[in-house]
């Protein structure tokens, strides 16, 4: 069992302003408590490349990434919407962050018993086919889910997104796609407000209320493996989203560190009895920083399993 850890080149300058929630510590938190759990040195590293601007036409429109592209700032910073920004890094991260899931899932591929994790940012799963939305800019997991189609012939990809916020933008790539099932849980109604109506028979989502627990998160995701059993998956990937922590300001949900790694080690299990154990995690949200380094570290022991949990990888 090996996790691998990809992280991108330029993705810590990326930087909306000070008072922005999507910044930089958000990866100096999950490093600091990667070291002192251990997990740092119990893990494989990888240096993510950019993905070529070509690559993005597989699920974002061109004249949308050509747009992205030429909006760029040198300097200063471009506003996208009331929460979404460039800067002069934010390109070049946002491309490392999206060559990060498509590398993970070529590594994954091309061995048995692999688990990698994306630690990059900008976040991706609210950017749609023609639109920056939520922090987003260019969607790494359906990034990665389109790759592992396309360039790897998979026939059943499973997209897991337990991110507080719906992912969008994620369904709106794939709705009606019959080689991808999505299975997500989100706080309802939060932003974006989408999400509780079925959109297409490859979507099962299970929205909470303000305030419900980890309990009922377990209750609500079981409802996805009869249909993550019954698909089979090849390759199963991850919106690894933890702003539904309860220490988190962004939302209401109450998790805590065990209901992520409940959740991790079950869809463990479910690769390892369908897909050689060949999972793919990106980061998304979290914003409460010493809880998000907490539960990635917990997301990480639930995707090593019992081996992670001594300490050896």
């Amino acid at each position: 069992m090996t996790i691998r850890i990809y992280r991108g080149k330029d993705c810590l300058l990326h930087d909306m302003g000070a008072e922005h929630p999507e910044c930089p510590d958000r990866i100096h938190a999950i490093n600091d408590q990667l070291l002192s759990s251990g997990l740092d040195m119990s893990c494989e590293h990888a240096d993510a490349q950019m993905i070529e601007k070509s690559a993005l036409y597989q699920i974002h429109e061109k004249a949308y990434v050509n747009d992205i592209f030429k909006q760029a700032p040198d300097e200063g910073i471009v506003w996208l919407d009331d929460e979404t920004a460039m800067m002069n890094k934010t390109l070049s991260a946002a491309r490392y962050a999206a060559g990060a899931a498509v590398q993970a899932v070529d590594w994954v591929m091309d061995g048995e018993d692999r688990q990698a994790f994306c630690l990059v940012r900008p976040p991706g799963h609210h950017a749609e086919k023609d639109k920056a939305m939520g922090f987003c800019f260019f969607n790494n997991i359906a990034l990665a889910t389109a790759h592992a189609l396309n360039q790897h012939q998979l026939e059943r990809v499973a997209v897991i997104d337990f991110d507080v916020h719906h992912g969008n933008g994620t369904q709106h790539i794939f709705e009606g796609e019959p080689r991808v099932l999505m299975c997500s849980s989100f706080e309802h109604p939060l932003y974006p407000f989408t999400g509780t109506q079925p959109s297409a028979d490859n979507i099962v989502a299970a929205p909470l209320e303000a305030g419900a627990t980890g309990k009922a998160f377990r209750e609500a995701a079981n409802t996805w493996f009869t249909r993550l059993h019954a698909f089979k998956p090849q390759l199963i990937v991850i919106s690894a989203g933890f702003d539904a922590h309860a220490e988190d300001p962004m939302a209401h949900l109450r998790f805590n560190e065990d209901d992520y790694k409940w959740v991790s080690h079950q869809l463990r299990q479910l690769a390892d009895t369908y897909c050689d154990g060949r999972i793919v995690s990106s980061l998304e949200g979290g914003y409460a920083l010493s809880a998000l380094g907490r539960s990635v570290v917990a997301h990480l022991k639930g995707l090593g399993g019992d081996a992670m949990e001594t300490g050896s990888a």
